[in-house]
């Protein structure tokens, strides 16, 4: 790694070990932050795979019933029948506050379930459709968030590793490597004087 361009003098020497030892610290603390933020990654990923066996299981779940209704009530008269069904739901933002930050939400509002046709115009297979349909909507707007949780986390890792490799392989090094020259050459110049002066006062003796 290259040495920072700039004079052997003291003050520079003292600029260079605050900025190392700034670059130190900030490397562990980054290095703290990235160890936290791998393992509530982890946790997410260990949540979005459960709530992926869920929703594979309501989808077994969910299809059959529907194909049921439609055996039952038959594809027209299935089709009149939602054409009267309206269901409004809410999106709200929302702030996460996970691995000591704060990261941005979403939050989906699901209607109450309501059986909007009149029971003498349904069969019992058209409310366990909607019911378990329903359910699987539950299901995925969970893990539509969880998994927006996830790539957020995943995008901080990320982030935060670049910033730890930085400091690792660039900053770091460098500054070592500034210091250990601006010391030899510092401690030259000493030996230098040292010898000088030595020089000096043997000349002046034999004068």
């Amino acid at each position: 790694m290259a040495r920072e361009s700039i004079a052997p003098t003291k003050s520079n020497l003292l600029r260079v070990k605050e900025r190392l030892t700034m670059a130190s610290e900030g490397y562990e603390l980054l290095e703290q932050k990235r160890e936290i933020l791998v393992m509530e990654l982890m946790q997410r990923v260990e949540q979005v795979k459960l709530l992926e066996r869920d929703l594979d299981a309501q989808v077994e779940r969910a299809y059959p019933a529907l194909k049921r209704m439609l055996i039952v009530v038959g594809r027209e008269r299935a089709d009149r029948l939602s054409q009267n069904i309206r269901y409004h739901y809410e999106l709200q933002e929302k702030t996460i506050s996970s691995a000591g930050m704060t990261l941005p939400g979403l939050e989906v509002h699901l209607p109450q379930v309501e059986l909007k046709y009149a029971p003498n115009h349904s069969f019992a297979e058209c409310d366990e459709t909607v019911l378990e349909f329903f359910k699987l909507l539950k299901i995925l707007t969970e893990l539509a968030s969880l998994r927006t949780l996830a790539w957020r986390l995943a995008r901080e890792v990320r982030k935060t590793q670049r910033r730890v490799n930085a400091l690792e392989k660039m900053v770091i090094p460098s500054a070592v490597e500034t210091k250990a020259y601006i010391e030899a050459a510092l401690e030259e110049r000493d030996r230098d004087a040292f010898f000088t002066s030595k020089l000096l006062k043997t000349k002046a003796g034999k004068a």
